[in-house]
């Protein structure tokens, strides 16, 4: 694919905008569909998603995925395992594999089991009955110490022989990158390659992502009212707010609501964002380690030659029709500032896994 680098100035990083327009294609999808989705990448990608899946057949490689909170790095990792090959992908993040745990520990064999690992395996500066007490009692604000997690990434690990591995939220401390440049040694029944992927995304992408986001109370769906609704849209008359109805038929018609602290956007977590960043830039300083990098954003005045008009992420505005006693909906391309104060659209997620998939085969050296 082609490939246009622009400098973030702030960042003093370069990131690639990718050409996703095939010369001769004018088909539109509708990349929220799951069949069309598919289509969309083979016909964009085939000959480099066989390419992976030729690798995969009797080779792996580990994944870091770098990116400030709520820049989509778990939705990227899903979309490419879904594309590529399911069964040979495993994803997971620190933060699922924690809340694992803390299941774990309320029953007595698997707890057992936990604690016969860290004997065998954790080197560190904790007894075991502590690390079981830190567990039991942890602070979702604390991290957790450097080594516990590397033991129980290797864990992880373990039960996933020949997939490939996709790691969210690790590292996220300084430190744990000096640890992650050794990992592969560490893990020694494991010699694959590893990559950094550094995710770009605009905080003000972000602040409305956070804004705009509705959770169904009964089967905790995320959906977003200004950039990802429901197909159903409802109007309370009194309060004269539209809200999102759940698509899930178990939840009969649920009403959508919004998290406690998501109305103020990024300001509550702007110190974690501002040490994603930092820890991004550290990755991307180093040498010896692929990385891929990962752009959301394409400046408005390039859009048109770089992308296809329905791989911009829409906005979506709501009208209420008092006599059809309907709600309108108006969508158009969502515009929004990059850290450059660059007018820029938003992407869907399978455009910028086009890059994923592009870059990951030239890490892996299989042009």
């Amino acid at each position: 694919m082609e490939i246009l680098k622009l400098f973030l100035m702030e960042k003093n990083m370069t990131f690639p905008i990718f050409k996703t327009k095939k010369r001769g294609v004018n088909k539109k999808f509708d990349l929220t569909n799951p069949g069309q989705r598919m289509e969309y990448f083979q016909l964009k990608a085939g000959k480099e998603i066989e390419k992976i899946r030729q690798y995969l057949k009797n080779k792996t490689f580990i994944a870091y995925f770098l990116g400030k909170k709520n820049s989509g790095k778990g939705t990227y990792a899903k979309m490419f395992a879904e594309v590529v090959w399911p069964e040979k992908i495993f994803h997971f993040s620190i933060g699922d594999m924690i809340r694992r745990i803390d299941g774990e520990l309320k029953d007595e064999e698997k707890k057992k089991q936990l604690i016969g690992f860290l004997e065998k395996n954790y080197r560190g500066w904790l007894s075991i009955d502590k690390i079981i007490s830190i567990l039991k009692s942890r602070n979702t604000k604390e991290l957790l110490p450097t080594e516990l997690i590397l033991t129980l990434i290797k864990r992880e690990i373990a039960k996933q022989k020949g997939k490939a591995i996709f790691i969210d939220g690790f590292p996220r401390e300084l430190d744990q990158i000096a640890f992650s440049l050794f990992f592969r040694d560490l893990v020694d029944y494991r010699q694959d390659p590893d990559i950094f992927v550094l995710i770009d995304v605009p905080e003000k992408v972000i602040d409305e992502r956070i804004k705009w986001r509705r959770v169904c109370p009964i089967c905790q769906t995320s959906r977003n009212l200004k950039l990802l609704p429901t197909s159903k849209i409802g109007y309370n008359k009194d309060k004269k707010e539209f809200f999102l109805v759940c698509d899930n038929p178990k939840c009969k018609g649920a009403k959508m609501l919004q998290k406690e602290g998501d109305a103020l956007g990024i300001g509550p977590i702007k110190e974690r964002l501002n040490l994603d960043e930092t820890l991004i830039k550290k990755a991307f300083s180093l040498y010896g380690v692929p990385k891929i990098l990962l752009r959301n954003s394409v400046p408005v005045n390039k859009a048109k030659e770089f992308i296809d008009d329905y791989e911009a992420t829409p906005e979506y505005s709501y009208q209420w029709n008092e006599k059809k006693k309907k709600v309108k909906i108006i969508e158009k391309p969502w515009v929004a500032q990059d850290e450059n104060n660059v007018s820029s659209y938003s992407l869907m997620p399978p455009p910028v896994v086009l890059s994923f998939i592009s870059q990951i085969v030239d890490a892996l050296n299989l042009r």
